[in-house]
């Protein structure tokens, strides 16, 4: 169920976007990430940093791609969402001497220290090659064609959480008796 409450979004964003405009695209991509937003807190009982972050620039991006009637706001929210998110981890880690990833997730999986830190260089760096190829997409491809990357570009976090959950699975402990 998780799973449809991460992609409801984007799905209904594209048919919107297939069925009228990037413009009616828009405003159900805001309508539906507000209920999104809603209906996780209601099971989690709390919002992640990222979720209102990522509500409120699709709320800002959406609402200037609409007042301005211009699109270009809301193909550039997710160049700005993981630019930010790479600077974010690069900054804390590197300057603030603060692992963001384990700070969030270290109640939930405990790892070692250097897979945190590797954990972190990989987000970084994930993070600034999804803002590179949006902007890309962007910049350089027709609407039509941004809207089809957003669709199937989601293979690229699923291909990044997957290869994560692989490389964090041998330092997880398991509670088996060894025999």
């Amino acid at each position: 169920m998780k799973i449809l409450i991460d992609f409801f979004p984007i799905l209904l964003f594209f048919g919107a976007y297939k069925l009228y405009d990037i413009y009616v695209g828009t405003g159900v991509l805001m309508v539906a990430t507000a209920l999104q937003m809603s209906l996780i807190y209601a099971l989690d009982r709390k919002l992640q940093a990222m979720h209102k972050i990522t509500l409120a620039l699709i709320l800002i991006f959406g609402s200037l791609t609409l007042l301005l009637h211009d699109e270009r706001f809301i193909k550039w929210k997710p160049t700005v969402l993981y630019g930010a998110t790479a600077i974010a981890l690069a900054l804390a880690v590197w300057v603030y001497k603060k692992n963001f990833l384990k700070m969030m997730l270290g109640s939930q999986l405990e790892l070692p220290d250097p897979v945190w830190m590797r954990l972190n260089l990989v987000w970084v760096v994930y993070s600034a090659f999804m803002a590179l190829i949006n902007a890309y997409v962007a910049a350089f491809y027709s609407t039509e064609a941004w809207v089809n990357f957003k669709l199937w570009g989601y293979a690229f976090p699923l291909v990044f959480i997957v290869g994560q959950g692989f490389y964090i699975a041998r330092y997880l402990k398991t509670d088996e008796p060894k025999t």
